[in-house]
């Protein structure tokens, strides 16, 4: 090898001395340039991805918001319409109209201008719609267009009767993450500590393949334990009276066990990145093993740990299937965990897989709640970054 330097160098030198120019510049490898390019093709492919989620979801929510809906009142007109006809009756059955409501008989429009127990004076042909006569027993369809003053300062969630305050769900979606960070946060970083700093190599290889199995049980299996396991043991601690079959704390504290092998790990290998030498300066200056581990390695760690917890918060609130089994199936904005309540994820499930017709009301709300937890999480992840910024520390 030496040899062959040697004699580049001796061709390099004679090549100079008879004027002719050397090339230095690195030469071009066809296997670097194709894996480079790969490299970048993927982590644009992501970028892309992310991208395209947030075009699809904003698109469709710009429509529940910026559209006009129309929603079936149940309350058909009870005699025939001439075209010259400005009122008439309308039973009494289904939602009550109002003075100023814009309402629609099939494809004409109207505007509501007085209203008499059942008699209804309308303006007709609005926005240049044919006035045409309408037969008895014709619905009146309603129109109802979502603000987003209403979507973020009422708490009703109900699409079908024109209710869209968003904080029924967002309060649900918060009570189970809450419930399942209290379980998970502290039993994750203590087995954290425990396999880092107190396990032996074997106990350590008996313990993680455990946990890596709990890591992949399917969440609808978490599901159903928290219904029929969890749920039967809160109601016999607390009373039958007092817990709700269905309750967000059963739902929550699953979806503390789901997360808790996410903490468990990502902080094992945040304490194990400590240097040994910061453990072995401790315990000569007379630290026991704990004063070690919870004085010098945790503080040491606190950036890996603390983005630990905030991926386990995101992965809590976006939990789909234990939620849409266990907590609920009805919006309730309530603070009592042993109660019925509907989160972001569990509504989405459940409404989607009815019979939901394209561009509809329903249809579009799926997207302004998927954009809404889209950013819940997004929010978690900046401020992950910014607090693994702010603690990193750097070995040498």
């Amino acid at each position: 090898m030496a040899l062959h330097q040697v004699e580049e160098s001796a061709s390099g030198e004679n090549a100079v001395a008879k004027g002719r120019k050397v090339k230095l510049s690195r030469k071009t490898r066809p296997g670097e340039v194709a894996i480079q390019s790969f490299l970048f093709l993927c982590g644009f492919l992501s970028i892309f991805i992310t991208v395209g989620i947030v075009y699809e979801l904003g698109k469709e929510s710009l429509l529940f918001f910026g559209r006009r809906q129309w929603e079936n009142s149940n309350k058909p007109i009870s005699q025939p319409i001439s075209a010259d006809d400005t009122t008439f009756e309308v039973s009494t059955s289904g939602f009550t109209l109002e003075e100023g409501d814009l309402i629609r008989i099939d494809d004409e429009l109207m505007f509501i201008l007085r209203l008499v127990e059942t008699s209804v004076t309308v303006e007709r042909g609005l926005e240049g719609t044919p006035i045409v006569p309408h037969l008895a027993g014709k619905n009146i369809e309603i129109a109802t267009q979502v603000t987003l003053q209403e979507f973020f300062t009422t708490s009703g969630w109900n699409p079908q009767i024109g209710k869209f305050g968003i904080w029924s769900l967002v309060n649900a979606t918060l009570m189970t993450s809450l419930t399942a960070i209290v379980v998970a946060l502290p039993l994750g970083l203590a087995t954290a500590i425990y396999l880092s700093e107190y396990a032996s190599l074997r106990a350590r290889s008996i313990l993680k393949p455990i946990l890596e199995v709990l890591a992949g049980v399917p969440t609808v299996v978490y599901g159903y334990f928290a219904l029929t396991f969890m749920t039967p043991l809160l109601r016999l601690i607390f009373g039958r009276d007092v817990v709700d079959i269905y309750n967000t704390a059963s739902a929550g504290i699953v979806i503390g066990i789901l997360i808790l092998p996410l903490v468990s790990s990502m902080s094992e290998d945040a304490l194990s990145a400590v240097p040994r030498s910061l453990r072995e300066a401790a315990y000569g200056l007379g630290a026991t093993r704990l004063e070690t581990a919870l004085r010098v390695v945790v503080p040491a760690a606190i950036s890996g740990i603390v983005a630990a917890f905030i991926v386990a918060i995101s992965r809590a609130i976006g939990e789909t299937m234990v939620v849409a089994i266990a907590a609920g199936a009805g919006p309730a904005f309530t603070f009592n965990p042993f109660k019925s309540a509907e989160t972001m994820t569990g509504h989405i499930v459940r409404i989607s897989g009815g019979d939901l017709s394209y561009n509809s009301l329903d249809y579009n709300s799926i997207f302004a709640i998927g954009l809404m937890l889209f950013f819940m999480t997004l929010s978690l992840n900046i401020f992950s970054q910014r607090i693994v910024r702010r603690f990193r520390e750097v070995y040498e």
